[in-house]
């Protein structure tokens, strides 16, 4: 994932959610990002060749329970880390395909959302759009539970064995969260909190619930833990 320099959300998320729930985090920086809780305000992707040192230096001495992937901002990051977890042959794939910042600042080049779709989804155990993000992989609009049942299928048809749409944007049905596992949907309600402190909410959440999978338990399982 990124880098953010105020420590609320990528990377610094990821560990500091990771080393709540239990387990040991390591971390592969993409980019380096300048933000804070308002905005992002510039992006400096590090050079292929230094990504994939840092993926094959922890894979070369490390037992990997599960990964979690964030930013990853260009097709040809998004194809580098897809072709290093198939040679790894990870299993517990967590997928947060981050494209926008909450201030609008494009994460992830248009270009590289067809390498997402392409060739990192049908990898991941499960994906965890929130409803900006779905209806930017499936191009449907959300309001509702039914709208994100819609997109649900579609992102899993891309290959993914789990969707979790995030339904903390839903209009009609605020802070419910759908899982499908390609059969069945699971609701899962939660309580609506009314704040302004909302950023880095989904690295937190993927990077608890990948905590959760390496730690062993099954899908559903994880999702509710974290």
């Amino acid at each position: 994932a990124g880098s953010d320099s105020g420590g609320g959300a990528g990377i610094q998320a990821d560990i500091k959610a990771m080393s709540a729930n239990g387990v040991f985090a390591m971390s592969v920086i993409t980019a380096i990002t300048a933000q804070n809780t308002e905005e992002v305000t510039e992006v400096f992707e590090l050079p292929l060749s230094i990504i994939a040192a840092q993926f094959d230096a922890i894979f070369d001495d490390f037992d990997v329970s599960a990964v979690k992937t964030g930013m990853l901002s260009s097709a040809a990051i998004v194809e580098l880390i897809a072709k290093r977890l198939q040679a790894q042959h990870v299993e517990k794939l967590v997928v947060d395909p981050v494209m926008v910042s909450k201030s609008g600042h494009q994460l992830l080049k248009p270009d590289a959302v067809e390498a997402m779709k392409t060739q990192l989804l049908p990898l991941a155990l499960i994906v965890t759009p929130n409803v900006h993000e779905a209806r930017q992989l499936t191009g449907i609009e959300i309001a509702s539970l039914a709208d994100a049942r819609r997109a649900a299928k579609a992102i899993h048809g891309f290959g993914c064995k789990h969707v979790l749409i995030k339904g903390g944007h839903l209009l009609s049905d605020r802070a419910t969260d759908l899982l499908y596992d390609g059969r069945f949907f699971n609701v899962l309600k939660g309580e609506f909190i009314e704040t302004r402190h909302t950023h880095g909410t989904g690295c937190t959440f993927a990077s608890a619930l990948a905590a959760h999978l390496g730690r062993g338990r099954p899908v559903l399982d994880a999702v509710q833990a974290a």
